[in-house]
């Protein structure tokens, strides 16, 4: 996995039998197992206040985040800064996780450093929380579940977008955003789950069509900002229109 990359972690659970070898990815967020320090301990660090001001920007400014924190407010899910994210130190290799048990977001404040990748990693997260708002998912014994919620996280977030991509030096022909999709969603599976690569793959691809094609709550792959501008805009006239049929 590449430096940065981010995944959806795993949710806790009681394990006994082949569950004691798989930590469901928690390995990578090790101050998820730690005691919460008080506010103002954790205010003396810097990694600390720069997160918590790049994720206030990002909630407050950038259509995808916005986009989807309204649709979870429609769904009933609604999502609150203090309640549902959490700055914390990972693993150098990932940016981010989704915690189904708690249902927070963990932002990796060593990790992430600038603006445009917060923007990255909260739309990234915040996909698979949508996920769990309006879908039965089940994130630890079904890696069809994963796949289709990684599927969807790497095509609507920002992650394959050809800037993005060009950055990681991978220069893109006829479906290059497609390939992209699947790599990142196989990586970010295998980041969280002991399964091998050829089992990763297979989920992947069962599912890659129906999940690739689901848009919700965009309706559109935003391939930019303002491609997402657009699809906020449109997603909250919505019931406008249909209040007028």
């Amino acid at each position: 996995m590449e430096q940065g990359e981010a995944v959806s972690p795993p949710v806790t659970e009681e394990k006994s039998g082949e569950e004691e070898d798989d930590d469901f990815g928690y390995r990578l967020f090790p101050d998820r197992n730690k005691k919460s320090q008080s506010f103002l301990v954790r205010s003396l660090f810097t990694f600390h206040n720069k997160c918590q001001l790049m994720l206030r920007m990002t909630l407050d400014t950038n259509p995808y985040a916005q986009l989807l924190l309204e649709a979870m407010k429609q769904s009933g899910c609604t999502v609150f800064n203090d309640r549902h994210f959490s700055c914390e130190n990972c693993d150098g290799c990932v940016s981010g996780g989704f915690d189904s048990a708690t249902s927070q977001i963990v932002l990796c404040q060593n990790n992430i450093h600038q603006q445009s990748h917060m923007n990255r990693v909260v739309t990234h997260e915040l996909i698979h929380a949508f996920d769990h708002c309006r879908a039965h998912v089940d994130w630890f014994n079904n890696v069809k579940h994963l796949a289709c919620s990684e599927i969807r996280a790497a095509n609507l977030s920002g992650d394959c977008t050809l800037m993005n991509e060009i950055a990681r030096f991978k220069f893109g022909l006829k479906g290059h955003h497609q390939t992209c999709v699947r790599d990142r969603a196989i990586r970010s599976i295998l980041a969280v789950r002991k399964v091998s690569k050829e089992m990763a793959e297979k989920a992947v691809d069962e599912v890659f069509d129906a999940c690739f094609n689901d848009l919700e709550p965009f309706g559109r792959i935003p391939h930019s900002k303002t491609d997402a501008k657009r699809a906020y805009r449109d997603f909250k006239n919505r019931d406008r229109y249909s209040a007028n049929l």
